[in-house]
């Protein structure tokens, strides 16, 4: 409902969200319209002379690929721009919300649930969810009285996080789904840890065990064939491990350090 200097104005908001451009919405925005002011006059059992409210169609697009379709019927129709049919032909608009083409700085900071939606409808990682719903838990704790969005838009927020694979039942309530959130990127902090911690001590016992073997190796060259220049000892302890394996098979068949020490064949 809009409040203007005059009468209110009720105003039907049609929403239809897409995931893949459709080339015939246009045709679809008709039909949606024409259905929906069918379904008015019956239910208010409108008389002749009785206003039919207005009707607003958003289509929300979150794909990956930019929308092309033609937003109005126009389009669509078969007849040159000079055609006097023209005035004859049905005229449908509908409103495109590209999200995927929309400017971030359009949309952080904002405190609109249109920017909100808009967030909800991207791709997000953990963090960045939790701080959506965040910014929709506050936007509606100082909007109390709308009851039916706040359904819907934690809906929409069930919707994102099973979308995101998440593991077992998303809650439905939404300080549930914050509380969820919360756990998970806990666990996945303390997982990725975990795992950093374990890639870590591998990689350093790996890298021992190559230094001890490459500190043997020099010993026994020096061993056979007395001190080693600075050169090769640069050289065995930058060599790889396959090369470095191989001058320890040679160890102790060859009849000379250059013999060990040759690039493998």
């Amino acid at each position: 409902m809009f409040i203007l200097n005059g009468p209110d104005v009720y105003l039907y908001l049609l929403l239809e969200f897409q995931s893949t451009p459709d080339w015939w919405m246009a045709v679809r925005a008709q039909v949606y319209e024409g259905l929906l002011w069918q379904h008015v006059i019956a239910e208010h059992r409108l008389s002749p002379g009785d206003p039919l409210p207005p009707v607003f169609l958003m289509v929300l697009y979150n794909g990956a690929r930019p929308w092309a379709a033609p937003t109005d019927t126009t389009g669509l129709i078969g007849l040159p721009e000079d055609s006097p049919l023209w005035p004859w032909q049905p005229r449908i608009r509908y409103h495109l919300l590209d999200m995927g083409r929309m400017p971030e700085d359009a949309l952080t900071g904002r405190d609109s649930l249109t920017s909100l939606l808009v967030q909800l409808e991207r791709p997000h990682e953990l963090e960045a969810l939790k701080q959506v719903i965040d910014a929709v838990v506050g936007w509606f704790r100082t909007h109390p009285d709308y009851t039916d969005l706040r359904r819907l838009f934690t809906e929409l927020i069930g919707q994102a996080m099973a979308g995101g694979g998440l593991p077992g039942p998303v809650p439905r309530d939404l300080m549930e789904m914050r509380t969820m959130l919360e756990i998970l990127i806990e666990e996945s902090k303390r997982k990725w840890r975990a795992e950093a911690l374990a890639e870590g001590k591998a990689e350093g016992e790996t890298k021992g065990r190559s230094e001890g073997q490459r500190q043997m190796l020099m010993r026994l060259l020096e061993h056979r064939f007395g001190p080693l220049s600075d050169d090769r000892c640069a050289r065995i302890l930058s060599v790889d491990e396959a090369t470095l394996a191989t001058w320890e098979k040679r160890l102790f068949d060859a009849q000379s350090i250059d013999d060990i020490l040759a690039p493998p064949h």
